[in-house]
């Protein structure tokens, strides 16, 4: 009886110190003690940013679906992205960003290039790979990082306001509760009465009022309490099974099925460029708000490991180019997870696990409805609006640069388009308040290239 007592003894404690090895060596690899989180909290992170995300694979293959991508295909293939790029970040880079199909340039993709311009779907996968090249030669050369370190700081922080702006405005609309005017403002209430549109107003408040009680997950529980919700109340929301078998190797998969030589065609090539453009200051700008969320920046406000985040995303475009998806950049709901908690690169590293689980079950991706996570980017959204309490107004020039970064990036719905209006008015104001020696011309050709792009017709 003894020795059973002391081989159970001897068991648990094996089973214990297996535990804490466990835990100790996630801990150094990912620096979890040292920036402040813990395993939990970076778990919770993880689950958070995958659900505040995972409808990107209902919208990506619906979008590029319309333009003649098999949707099934298409499915894998934004799954395999987040994956890779989202692994890539959090293994690699170690920061809590989650990569996957930029849903702006899954539109340009789809309505500009195949159906607009009438580029074959192979071509145009073609010029996405080629696109991931060139962004990858300018993260690895150093070039998005001197864009990075030339960026001044209200417009640094007003990229972080007008992001913040840009989600309370895209969770709002997701579900109907700000939508398109016909005649007037651009812009009027939904339908107040809907259940998507109470259900989103009252998480939002749920959310608020969990993280204000320091409820650890508080976000995530809201999200996992509305899927059930709707699950049970809502007959939109409907379990359609479990398990979906992926079939990678199907007749209509576009795995490896790019056309790299008709994208180098002198017609598709201003196409790529336009891409490189776009994803260099979209994603960058997005990166430097959600590294400024998690406070992952060090005493000069660079990104920490920031040399390797601006790689991940870029190399995850030459993937998105290979299995047939569309290009990928880091998502700007990855905020909900560091608003979560999450610091490390483990938090992006769930994510990438996650949606290799997605694919084989695909169905369980319809029982989170947009109503669910509205509330997680609208909250995350208004903790972004904060970054106005960091712009320094004894330097007004500099601080209405930054405010109107931020004012265009919403009212454009455009974040290249905020940062570009934000360079012009710094210079320009620089220029007639007689302080143009404080200029640095890292400054000034980075706003003649952007204004150069924008006359040329090249912005997207």
């Amino acid at each position: 009886m003894k020795s059973e007592q002391t081989l159970s003894s001897s068991n648990s404690n094996s089973s214990s110190a297996a535990v804490s090895a466990s835990d100790s060596f996630l801990d150094r690899y990912f620096n979890i003690t040292a920036r402040g989180s813990t395993l939990k909290r970076e778990v919770i992170a993880g689950l958070t940013t995958f659900l505040a995300m995972v409808y990107s694979v209902i919208v990506v293959p619906n979008m590029l679906g319309t333009a003649g991508f098999d949707p099934a295909s298409v499915f894998i293939a934004t799954c395999l992205i987040a994956a890779f790029g989202s692994l890539l970040m959090g293994l690699w880079a170690n920061l809590p960003m989650a990569i996957g199909c930029a849903i702006s340039l899954t539109a340009f993709t789809a309505f500009s290039m195949v159906l607009g311009q009438g580029i074959s779907i192979p071509v145009t996968l073609g010029a996405i790979f080629l696109m991931g090249i060139v962004f990858t030669l300018v993260s690895v050369t150093g070039i998005r990082q001197w864009v990075l370190t030339n960026l001044p700081k209200g417009i640094a922080h007003g990229t972080g306001i007008g992001i913040g702006l840009f989600l309370l405005l895209i969770a709002t609309n997701s579900v109907q509760l700000i939508v398109s005017n016909d005649a007037g403002l651009p812009v009027k209430l939904g339908d107040i009465n809907s259940l998507p549109v109470i259900a989103t107003i009252v998480g939002l408040a749920a959310t608020i009022g969990l993280e204000r009680r320091g409820m650890p997950g508080g976000i995530l529980l809201v999200i996992v309490g509305l899927s059930i919700f709707g699950l049970i109340f809502d007959p939109s929301v409907t379990y359609q099974g479990l398990f979906a078998l992926p079939d990678l190797m199907s007749e209509t998969s576009m795995i490896g099925q790019l056309d790299i030589m008709g994208a180098l065609n002198p017609v598709v090539l201003p196409i790529v460029l336009a891409l490189v453009m776009t994803a260099i200051f979209d994603a960058t700008g997005t990166i430097r708000a959600v590294a400024g969320q998690a406070e992952l920046l060090d005493e000069n406000d660079n990104i920490v490991g920031g040399g390797k985040a601006l790689t991940s995303d870029s190399v995850s475009s030459i993937v998105a180019g290979v299995v047939g998806g569309a290009p990928a950049a880091v998502y700007i709901e990855s905020a909900a997870g560091t608003a979560a908690g999450g610091k490390t690169g483990l938090t992006a590293t769930i994510v990438g696990l996650l949606f290799l689980m997605m694919m084989f079950l695909a169905p369980l991706s319809f029982l989170v409805p947009a109503y669910a996570t509205a509330p997680a980017l609208m909250y995350v959204g208004l903790l972004m609006l904060s970054n106005v309490t960091k712009l320094d107004f004894d330097d007004k020039v500099d601080a209405m640069a930054g405010l109107t970064c931020a004012v265009f990036i919403i009212l454009s719905c455009n974040i290249v388009t905020g940062i570009m209006l934000g360079f012009v008015t710094l210079v320009i104001g620089r220029i007639c308040s007689g302080e143009w020696r404080k200029l640095r011309l890292g400054v000034i050709a980075i706003t003649l290239g952007l204004v150069a792009f924008y006359l040329g017709g090249w912005a997207i």
